[in-house]
């Protein structure tokens, strides 16, 4: 029968660990280096990444030292509803200098829900209607994709928005304004879809997934704060 000393055993195995002390310490000091290489992401690739906008500028004139964000978006577009809960909470961490537009995709100028967007952020309440639009259409099913502005007007009516004064912010002529240059903004910057991503006008996102996107808009916004 095999005796056991748990004590000289022990102390054996303590010696044994000293021993090898010091070739332990070497080898994790050259593996450490390569798990901080492993924990840094690539660098964003060009043509893979992101597309560089030959004269592109911003969607809105920026103060000194901002960086904007311009989300290319459409309310009847499913991608973009489940992008806006991911998108709004990587807004709260942006740092202070980094401004992030949303800017509705019409199709023409009669593009009511684009027309929807406008008029909301005109008359101060889009913190009321923009994820209730997209719940509306997409998840509540109370809106067409399609809808109407006698359609919106209701539907926003029922969130307490003023209907007459909703339907003339719509058709205003600002608001036909800002839907032109929404799209001159995605013809200039070749959107080729929603949602898109395109940083200060210069850069737009390829990401192969919405949480990709956000991956490398934040890389590219290193890089633009950088050069600044």
């Amino acid at each position: 029968m095999r005796q056991r000393f748990p004590l000289l055993s022990r102390l054996l195995q303590s010696r044994l660990l000293q021993s090898r002390m010091p070739r332990l310490l070497a080898a994790l000091c050259l593996l450490l280096p390569l798990a901080a290489l492993a924990a840094t992401p690539a660098a964003p690739v060009e043509g893979v990444d992101y597309v560089e906008i030959e004269g592109g500028t911003p969607y809105q004139k920026a103060q000194p030292g901002q960086v904007e964000v311009a989300e290319v978006f459409a309310y009847w577009c499913h991608h973009c509803a489940d992008f806006a809960p991911k998108l709004e909470a990587w807004q709260a961490k942006l740092p202070k200098d980094v401004r992030l537009a949303y800017v509705p995709l019409p199709f023409d100028e009669g593009d009511a829900l684009a027309r929807a967007y406008f008029a909301a952020e005109r008359l101060g309440v889009l913190g009321t209607t923009h994820a209730a639009t997209f719940r509306a259409i997409h998840a509540d099913s109370v809106l067409p994709k399609n809808a109407t502005a006698d359609e919106i007007a209701a539907f926003y009516a029922g969130l307490g928005i003023d209907d007459a004064k909703f339907k003339a912010a719509m058709q205003g002529f600002q608001v036909g304004s800002q839907l032109t240059n929404a799209r001159q903004f995605a013809i200039r910057s070749g959107v080729p879809g929603t949602p898109t991503l395109v940083i200060d006008g210069r850069y737009r996102v390829i990401g192969r997934t919405l949480d990709d996107s956000l991956r490398i808009a934040d890389q590219l916004i290193a890089r633009s704060r950088a050069a600044r």
